[in-house]
């Protein structure tokens, strides 16, 4: 099974090799292949954190400060803007890069969406990939045309919702609603940052052919010195 699927990966790759490298070009197909696999393939590398907070529906986390490298994107929608970012960063981390390092795949690909970034004051997107260990300090320079850039993500305190099923256009915000109320019930309530660059991001740690027992997540940045976040600190619950 697997050798066909490689050997079709081998196949876009090289058709890859022969295209102008442009966020527009109509690779869609390939690039849920690229993503399928590297997913499938994936190291175990993740963003640690400790879990601060906890209820039912919902957690918050402190990250510790980690660096990403970030695809920013303008399409039109949340799906299109992780195609068009994954695909870039794939090629990078595939050795397209000025020092032609392979990165091993990590988890979760994040989507962020930027408020009023897009054309007309729309959302734009950023698709982040968080970048090993090896790699933490001294990241690789992604060629030019790929328009990628590191970006370094400071320790910050982020509230969780987990989802399941497939992250589409028509969910993402409706989950995004039920993280704002449950915050809005809790000792969280009025917390989230007005410091973040992002509204809210869509982690996604699955492939596209996994159907059951997928998981998502909502992040929203939670203010650390906001009164009665305890400047989110450890209390006990978990360290990942």
């Amino acid at each position: 099974m697997w050798t066909g699927v490689l050997t079709s990966l081998q196949f876009q790759l090289r058709k890859l090799g022969k295209m102008e490298i442009s966020p527009r070009s109509a690779i869609a197909p390939c690039v849920v292949l690229l993503l399928s696999v590297s997913f499938l393939c994936r190291a175990a590398e993740s963003p640690s954190y400790t879990v601060v907070h906890q209820e039912s529906d919902f957690e918050v986390r402190l990250y510790r400060e980690s660096t990403w490298m970030s695809a920013p994107a303008r399409d039109i929608s949340f799906a299109k803007a992780t195609l068009n970012g994954f695909h870039r960063l794939f090629q990078f981390i595939q050795g397209a890069n000025l020092n032609f390092s392979r990165i091993p795949m990590t988890f979760p690909v994040v989507t962020s969406i930027v408020p009023e970034a897009g054309p007309l004051h729309s959302s734009a997107y950023s698709v982040l990939f968080y970048l090993p260990p090896k790699f933490q300090a001294d990241p690789p320079t992604p060629l030019p045309e790929l328009n990628l850039k590191p970006h370094v993500w400071e320790s910050h305190c982020v509230a969780i919702r987990k989802f399941s099923g497939f992250a589409k256009d028509e969910n993402i915000i409706q989950e995004a609603e039920k993280l704002s109320s449950s915050l809005s019930r809790s000792p969280w309530a009025n917390m989230t940052s007005s410091e973040s660059s992002y509204a809210y991001s869509i982690a996604q740690y699955n492939s596209p052919f996994r159907v059951i027992g997928r998981v998502n997540e909502v992040w929203v940045d939670v203010d650390v010195d906001a009164p009665g976040s305890n400047g989110c600190k450890f209390n006990g619950v978990a360290t990942y």
